[in-house]
């Protein structure tokens, strides 16, 4: 039964940065490829962001050159690193892997 347990949102003004952590647990987490994904207020959860278990990664166009995806094996931890914020970016940030998700963080830029 895998437990993700996401951290790190906050209220912050546009330009400015964020750092979203999730704890795996429940998993060997080194073996699973693993996502953040989004959801703003009325709108579709988005895919933001991906690292497969060999550390290629992938964005959606519009966090491209702002956001970074990394992992850390050793701690059972995915990071989503968010800079150059921007009120779109506001949303609920979920820590995905396969149909399993976190509680979300919420990200709030104003």
């Amino acid at each position: 039964h895998v437990q993700l347990v996401e951290s790190g949102g906050g209220l912050v003004q546009p330009g400015e940065s964020l750092r979203l952590s999730c704890v795996a647990s429940g998993i060997t987490f080194s073996r699973h490829d693993m996502s953040w994904v989004r959801q703003a207020l009325g709108k579709e959860r988005e895919g933001v962001a991906a690292i497969r278990r060999d550390d290629l990664t992938a964005y959606t166009d519009s966090v491209k050159g702002r956001f970074t995806i990394s992992r850390d094996n050793a701690k059972n931890t995915l990071f989503l690193q968010l800079n150059s914020l921007t009120a779109e970016d506001t949303a609920i940030y979920y820590c995905s892997q396969g149909t399993s998700r976190g509680q979300g963080t919420q990200v709030t830029v104003s």
